[in-house]
């Protein structure tokens, strides 16, 4: 069995009618499976063999609920450790 036939088996089984290859396997795991669960870029951009970081970004997509996510858990880590002056 191919990469190509295994994917598009698996594909059928989950009631998908679209033909499935490897560039969309790979985007998917990039995009939804690893970054949108918060695995660095870096991580990925090992996990998929890539010798440069920006063949990853291209595979890339962050969701808008990532981006969501992320701020929040930024301002939470950052709650109360600054300041901010009123009197300019």
């Amino acid at each position: 069995m191919t990469v190509h036939s295994g994917l598009n088996a698996m594909a059928k089984k989950c009631g998908i009618t679209k033909k499935i290859g490897i560039h969309v396997s790979r985007h998917t795991f990039a995009s939804l499976i690893t970054l949108s669960e918060g695995v660095p870029i870096e991580t990925v951009s090992q996990m998929l063999g890539h010798e440069h970081i920006t063949t990853t970004q291209r595979y890339a997509e962050l969701s808008l609920d990532k981006i969501s996510e992320d701020m929040k858990s930024l301002s939470n880590r950052i709650a109360n450790k600054f300041t901010f002056i009123s009197n300019f």
